[in-house]
């Protein structure tokens, strides 16, 4: 029986933030993966390697974490002053499906540095020396990023001593703004609290009704005070991931918690939209050691947050997850403004399984409506691998 050879397709493997993905340019996609569908939705999936009944990845790219399993699609923008348009999409690891709901914003760094190496931002707009901002139109959301990329003789700069909990070892510092991270397409931002409350009672069978910020600001996402589910805020990923009942828990908390939102219409929807809303968990400053041996003092952070990715805890934070915490934090009255202090504030520093992290965000209230025009972290990139990613022919079967 003869079988159809592999494919061979141009691809760079990149950590960006706490991430790491196989990046494509539109244009080197088999023409049938060009468009959203079946065909791009199969191809991708095997080249992660998906879906894999052993949770391991070993027949693709994927690294079988919520934080590997990722795939992005960069091309110029036909958007007016924008550079390029980035699509993210997040592979299932066990089940036939890639999620297209949301953005990653710990890739969003990646983009930048990629968009830049892959000829995709006019030559004109890259100093020799300095840095070079690049506007990025995040085609998931419809929302505008600024990544701010350094440059070193006409390259970019991947290396320096930029340290991010999270991230083993140092890298070039990329300053990363989501612009109106919780705004309609229009700009207006009323449906940043999708249930018009700052905090709401989300009732949810086996465990009653919990208080629940629901924010919708880099990210739909579902905070709840740690306590109110036993937890202290200071756990690590083992203490969740090992726990088949906690992690039951958390997703059914955040089923019920999109279904409030309006994110999905009904329960069912939640098993086939796993990427969008998160759940996270809130706690006041406590000391901790971290995931890497690194003591977190109770004096370093403003807030404890623990935040679950496709089902799992995150062994860090997801950057759009970073994003609802810096707006909601920013917002007096929010579960996690609240945990902080309750004060007013423009960034919040807070702890997360890894380590520490910084994001601001500047909260208005105009006409009775909360609105932030952007929210602003660090973070960095770095080129792993370059070259070309194999998937056998018969994937467009």
């Amino acid at each position: 029986m003869t079988h159809p050879a592999q494919i061979k397709i141009a691809a760079t493997y990149m950590r960006g933030g706490t991430s790491k993905g196989v990046f494509f340019r539109l244009d080197d996609l088999p023409e049938n993966a060009r468009q959203p569908g079946a065909a791009r939705d199969k191809l991708l999936l095997r080249v992660i390697g998906s879906p894999d009944p052993y949770g391991k990845h070993t027949d693709g790219m994927g690294g079988a974490t919520s934080s590997t399993s990722k795939t992005v699609i960069v091309s110029k923008s036909s958007k007016a002053d924008h550079d390029v348009d980035y699509l993210f999409g997040q592979v299932s690891i066990d089940k036939p499906f890639v999620d297209w709901s949301g953005n990653c914003g710990n890739l969003s760094a990646a983009v930048g540095p990629f968009a830049i190496s892959n000829g995709l931002i006019d030559a004109d707009k890259v100093p020799e020396n300095g840095v070079c901002e690049v506007r990025i139109w995040q085609a998931n959301i419809e929302k505008t990023i600024i990544a701010r990329v350094p440059v070193t003789n006409g390259q970019v700069q991947e290396t320096g001593d930029f340290e991010l909990d999270g991230v083993t070892f140092p890298a070039a510092e990329i300053p990363v703004e989501f612009i109106d991270p919780a705004s309609d397409e229009d700009g207006q931002g009323g449906s940043m609290f999708p249930t018009g409350n700052l905090v709401d009672e989300l009732e949810v069978p086996g465990l009653g009704v919990l208080k629940a910020t629901m924010i919708d600001a880099g990210i739909p996402t579902v905070f709840i005070n740690a306590e109110d589910v036993n937890y202290t805020g200071v756990e690590l990923q083992e203490a969740i991931n090992s726990d088949p009942d906690a992690l039951l828990m958390f997703e059914r908390i955040r089923a019920h918690g999109a279904l409030k939102m309006g994110v999905i219409k009904d329960l069912a929807e939640a098993e086939s939209r796993q990427h969008t809303p998160k759940v996270a968990f809130v706690a006041g400053p406590q000391s901790y050691v971290a995931s890497s041996g690194k003591q977190v003092a109770a004096g370093d952070v403003d807030v404890l947050v623990r935040a679950l990715s496709m089902g799992k805890l995150h062994h860090a934070m997801m950057g759009t997850a970073a994003v609802a915490i810096g707006t909601a934090a920013a917002i007096p009255g929010t579960l996690v403004n609240l945990a902080a202090g309750g004060d007013e504030r423009k960034f919040v520093t807070f702890g997360h399984p890894s380590g520490t992290l910084k994001v601001g965000a500047e909260a208005t209230l105009v006409n009775g409506e909360w609105q932030v025009k952007k929210a602003i972290m660090s973070r960095s990139a770095r080129v792993l691998m370059e070259g070309f990613v194999r998937v056998p022919g018969d994937y467009m079967k």
